[in-house]
C-alpha cells in the first residue's frame, strides 16, 4: 500500500514538473528546453527519430552529447531511411539504439493500425521503459491534430515526461537551423516526401498539400499511435 501511494505521489509530482517546465519554456529555444531536460533527467532522457533529418538529433547532441536516440526499424522503411540512420550515427555525437519488430506479412495493407501498433507503439514503449523522459520531433504545424503539442508534455500513456523541443518551429525554421548548421535531410525530402514513415504507407505530397496526407494515403488514419 505504501509503494502505491509512493508510486502515485511521484507519478503527480512528474507532471506538474512537466506543466511548470511547458509554461517556462513557452517562448524558449529549443536549446534552453533541452538542456533543461538534459540537466533534469540525465542518462534517463531519450530521443525518438524518425531519421527524416538531422536536426534534433543535432539539437539535443549539443547539450547532451552522447544522448540516446532511439531509432523504431519496423521491417519495413525506405533504404534512403537507412541509410540516412547509420550516415547519422557516424557523423553525431548521439548514441543510436534500433528497436526491431516483425509481425507477420503485409499487415499494414489489412489493418494499418494493428501494424502501427506491433511496429512501432508496442517497441517505443518497450524501448522507453529505461527512461523518464523522451523527446520527439513533433511540430504544431504539421497538423490540426498536433496543432496543440505542449513543449513540454505528460505522456500519460506511458507514465513519463514527453519533450517537444520544436514544437513552435515552422519548417522553414527547422531548414534555416539545417542550414545553418550544416545538417543534411532525409534524400526522400527532395522527393517531394513531407513526412516519411514506412514504404508502404508513405507517398510524395503535391504542392501546397498537407505534409502528413503522404502517409496511409486512402485511410481514415492520421497518426501511427507513438503521440497519443
Amino acid at each position: 500500500m505504501t509503494l502505491g501511494a509512493t508510486a502515485v505521489y511521484a507519478t503527480a509530482a512528474t507532471r506538474e514538473l512537466a506543466q511548470a517546465a511547458d509554461r517556462a519554456f513557452a517562448d524558449a529555444h529549443p536549446l534552453e528546453v533541452l538542456a533543461w531536460a538534459a540537466r533534469t533527467f540525465g542518462s534517463r532522457l531519450a530521443v525518438a527519430s524518425s531519421m527524416a533529418d538531422e536536426v534534433v538529433a543535432h539539437l539535443a547532441a549539443t547539450v547532451a552529447p552522447g544522448v540516446d536516440v532511439l531509432f523504431l526499424d519496423t521491417g519495413y522503411h525506405f533504404p534512403q531511411t537507412l541509410q540516412f540512420r547509420r550516415e547519422v550515427a557516424q557523423r553525431l555525437d548521439v548514441s543510436v539504439v534500433e528497436q526491431d519488430a516483425l509481425y507477420g506479412k503485409d499487415l499494414f495493407a489489412r489493418d494499418p493500425d494493428a501494424c502501427c501498433t506491433v511496429r512501432k507503439v508496442f517497441p517505443l514503449n518497450a524501448a522507453l521503459e529505461p527512461y523518464d523522459a523522451w523527446v520527439s520531433g513533433v511540430r504544431r504545424d504539421e497538423s490540426a491534430g498536433r496543432a496543440a503539442s505542449p513543449v513540454v508534455g505528460w505522456d500519460a500513456a506511458r507514465g513519463m515526461v514527453k519533450v517537444n523541443p520544436i514544437a513552435t518551429w515552422s519548417q522553414d525554421q527547422v531548414d534555416q537551423y539545417a542550414a545553418q548548421h550544416g545538417l543534411r535531410v532525409n534524400p526522400l525530402r527532395e522527393l517531394g516526401f513531407a513526412s516519411i514513415g514506412c514504404a508502404p504507407c508513405t507517398r510524395a505530397v503535391a504542392p501546397g498539400e498537407d505534409p502528413r496526407a503522404g502517409r496511409w494515403s486512402g485511410f481514415a488514419k492520421t497518426e501511427c499511435g507513438l503521440h497519443p
